[in-house]
């Protein structure tokens, strides 16, 4: 017994708190996305979407005792079980799936689905814990990076495949797991560089980028002939070699673009650039979207007061872009102390990540809080034109009980495992 109180002092409460808000909030946003007037519907009929909310959110409520109750060492002992239960899965419902929106990545059963692809994420973090917290692993090593690659990279593969490219995306965001355990550093900043390129190149015209570019390496070039003594010859040319090299990346933009990504990929892009070109088309939703949002002003218009929100004006109201409901009736002060929140759950669960004494319980709190970052981030910038339309929930507040267990099990396995952080895992 003295044991058992001493674990439940060890709960992290922060944690527990902002996740009991954000699902109350989640389900107060969604009642008010789907109200009508005329209807005036419970939010607890099962009629409408709140309604079934409401279900998803009493059994998440008991997956959480489940969680809670039983020995934290099964998540890392079965966590190769668990990986290898989801691969099955997510090549199961390619076959046997139903399509939704144009992705086979859901199973039907009754009246209720269930997206595999979700609950790949915690399992995944999982996987990767317990490869990475091995003895004698080094990320340097090849058949390490190999292997760890592997088991991110094999699940995000299947999901495309299913047609859920914005969903695979999100496994994207355990490189900073890989980061924050000795990754080699260059290869991060030649991404970001890359990807800062791509947008340029899709705003900028290719001439004058590329006579900018070859201007900067002329006068780096320049530079380092007359500051340099001793190896000034080897910098010219790596400077000569990296110039090259920006000029194929830009070139090759316009071909990716046009030749290898699909035609509604390649509208999200447009969109992202410069959604007035097509206002009625594939600008539409994130038009709408930061009409609503900054339709909101300060305070915003209300609680079930939302005009953009009542004549559906922007799609996916109660699962996407549920975050222009918050924005329309809760106006900027809502949408800050929303944000704030996230901010202030990330830290907390980089900071319990840091407080593990064991490996695999640090690299799975890394990675729940690098998932959850990506997805807040994403989400909350494709609403306000700052990233592209991928479709991807905001945590804990988007309707979906598919997506309300994969959080909830994602945040509370690492907060039963932060709560035996005095003990040993036994492997």
């Amino acid at each position: 017994m003295r044991e058992q109180r001493t674990i439940w002092q060890q709960v992290d409460w922060v944690v527990v708190a902002i996740y009991g808000l954000f699902v109350l909030l989640g389900w107060l946003n969604i009642y008010a996305a789907d109200y009508d007037e005329e209807l005036q519907a419970s939010i607890f009929s099962l009629t409408v979407n709140s309604g079934k909310q409401f279900l998803w959110i009493i059994t998440a409520m008991l997956i959480i005792i489940v969680i809670m109750t039983i020995d934290f060492r099964i998540y890392d002992s079965l966590a190769y079980v668990f990986y290898g239960i989801i691969l099955f899965l997510l090549v199961l419902v390619i076959f046997a799936g139903t399509k939704v929106a144009g992705s086979t990545s859901w199973f039907s059963i009754g009246g209720f689905r269930i997206q595999p692809s979700e609950f790949a994420k915690f399992v995944t973090c999982l996987a990767l814990a317990k490869y990475m917290s091995k003895v004698n692993y080094k990320i340097t090593k090849p058949d390490n990076l190999i292997v760890t690659a592997a088991i991110i990279g094999i699940p995000a593969l299947l999901i495309i495949i299913q047609g859920d490219t914005g969903t695979a995306l999100v496994f994207g965001a355990l490189a900073i797991v890989l980061y924050r355990e000795g990754f080699n550093q260059s290869i991060f900043i030649i991404g970001i560089v890359a990807i800062t390129l791509f947008f340029l190149t899709l705003i900028f015209a290719q001439t004058p980028l590329i006579i900018g570019i070859v201007s900067l390496a002329v006068l780096l070039m320049l530079v380092a002939f007359f500051t340099m003594r001793r190896g000034k010859w080897r910098r010219i040319l790596t400077i000569l070699i990296g110039m090259l090299i920006v000029i194929a990346v830009v070139k090759s933009v316009d071909y990716f673009v046009t030749d290898v990504l699909k035609p509604h990929q390649q509208n999200r892009i447009k969109a992202l650039v410069n959604p007035e070109a097509d206002p009625k088309g594939y600008g539409w939703n994130v038009i709408q979207s930061k009409i609503a949002i900054g339709s909101g002003g300060f305070f915003g218009k209300g609680f079930l007061n939302g005009t953009q929100t009542k004549f559906d004006f922007v799609p996916a109201q109660n699962t996407d872009f549920i975050f222009c409901t918050l924005g329309e009736e809760q106006g900027w002060l809502g949408t800050t102390l929303v944000i704030s929140l996230f901010v202030v759950l990330i830290l907390r669960l980089i900071r319990i990540a840091e407080r593990q004494k064991e490996k695999f319980a640090r690299i799975y709190g890394y990675s729940v809080a690098s998932i959850i970052f990506f997805h807040f981030m994403v989400n909350v910038g494709m609403t306000i034109g700052l990233f592209p339309v991928i479709g991807i929930p905001l945590p804990l507040f988007s309707y979906g009980g598919s997506s309300l267990w994969s959080f909830t099990i994602l945040i509370f396995i690492l907060v039963k495992i932060d709560s035996h952080r005095m003990q040993v895992l036994v492997r």
